[in-house]
């Protein structure tokens, strides 16, 4: 793929390669959140072969589930808004808005008219409404009942993606254009950072008073877009600072060791203490309820913590790319694109096998993860036409 990558803008000349690394690890825990909806009833997901689990191992799959939704697609809207602000300033206004539609909202349409319709009726069979007839009659119900519009799987990110971008560019221009991006601010403290989470946890929780999880809109979930949003932004900030390679690498190991652990018994704190475990799981999603505001909170101090641990930990140890990093990152936005129906295939193909569920689950994620990225290389991307948008 030429120009930028579609999933975050990162330009091909002058890489950040630990931010290349950084994606295609995120990528990765896409295919293992989805691996673990299959087996676990935390999550939606088109196939699933779920089982009564022993607390225990609801447990670690909550654990799982939970860590990865508090940080992985944040830090990528994060990384995104980073490279926004030099795009747009280099293009300007009109070339930047038809590039992003072009790189972020071609995927978009490919996923809800062609991939996600295939794999429903295919691979899932989740189109299930009304009687099953021909894929042909069933593609032109799906779009005339405009349920299309909710099917653009993982693809959600890029049309978030295609909307922040659009709304930068447009505020941008009604300051009148370009503003200068440098500044010689240094990164933010530690302290700021927790006044950061503390402001982004108030806004998650009043969010998800009028949208609790669950509600969602294209296939956006509503009540994580505080989080989305603010790190988009902040990613646009630490663009006009040079941030990201400025990170201090102790600050960055502090943060991951009071993160995990800490956070871990906090965790644990809360969702035992909270009846989670028990069933009562409600209280959660949102509305005035101390485990709303309590699960926000560690949710978004998860967030800012992990985030800014692993930016800080990858610039120092994981800023190179040998083979084997340069073919996961060439490949890794396809795979992003792709992995549904092979996840499902292997899914199914585990189906009748007497295995625990954690180690389907484990199985699985290395399944869909080798299976796409070598389909990806030696399929998907010599596709003429899709190789231009993945």
């Amino acid at each position: 793929m030429t120009g930028e990558h579609a999933l975050i803008g990162v330009p091909r000349g002058g890489r950040l390669l630990f931010i290349d690394n950084i994606r295609w690890v995120m990528i990765l825990l896409v295919v293992s959140m989805h691996a673990a909806d299959t087996y676990s009833p935390l999550g939606n997901w088109y196939f699933t072969d779920r089982v009564p689990l022993t607390k225990p191992v609801l447990l670690t799959f909550a654990a799982w589930q939970m860590y990865l939704q508090a940080f992985f697609m944040g830090l990528l809207f994060f990384i995104a808004g980073y490279f926004v602000p030099a795009s747009l300033r280099r293009k300007g206004i009109a070339k930047f808005i038809r590039e992003r539609g072009f790189r972020l909202g071609l995927p978009v349409l490919f996923y809800m008219f062609v991939l996600g319709p295939v794999t429903e009726y295919f691979v899932a069979h989740s189109w299930n409404s009304t009687e099953p007839t021909s894929f042909a009659n069933e593609w032109v119900k799906h779009i005339r009942n405009g349920q299309f519009l909710q099917e653009n799987g993982p693809l959600w990110f890029c049309l978030a993606l295609l909307i922040f971008s659009a709304c930068y560019a447009t505020i941008r221009q009604a300051r009148g254009g370009a503003e200068n991006d440098a500044t010689a601010d240094p990164p933010p403290s530690s302290s700021r950072l927790i006044g950061f989470a503390l402001i982004m946890a108030a806004a998650t929780f009043v969010v998800r008073l009028v949208f609790p999880q669950g509600a969602s809109v294209l296939n956006m979930q509503l009540a994580d877009f505080p989080q989305y949003v603010l790190l988009f932004i902040g990613g646009t900030f630490a663009a006009r600072g040079g941030w990201l390679r400025k990170f201090d690498y102790a600050s960055g190991v502090r943060w991951l060791a009071i993160t995990l652990p800490v956070g871990f018994a906090a965790w644990l704190a809360i969702v035992i203490g909270g009846g989670m475990v028990a069933g009562s799981g409600s209280a959660y999603s949102g509305g005035w309820h101390w485990q709303a505001a309590a699960i926000d909170s560690w949710e978004s101090l998860t967030c800012i913590g992990i985030s800014f641990g692993l930016l800080a930990v990858f610039r120092r140890a994981f800023d190179s790319q040998g083979r084997a990093a340069k073919f996961m990152s060439d490949n890794a936005f396809s795979v992003y694109v792709f992995h549904p129906p092979l996840v499902i295939l292997g899914a199914r193909l585990l189906q009748g096998v007497a295995w625990h569920p954690l180690s389907k689950f484990a199985v699985l994620t290395i399944i869909a993860s080798a299976a796409s990225f070598v389909l990806s290389a030696a399929v998907f991307r010599r596709i003429p036409g899709l190789r231009a948008i993945v």
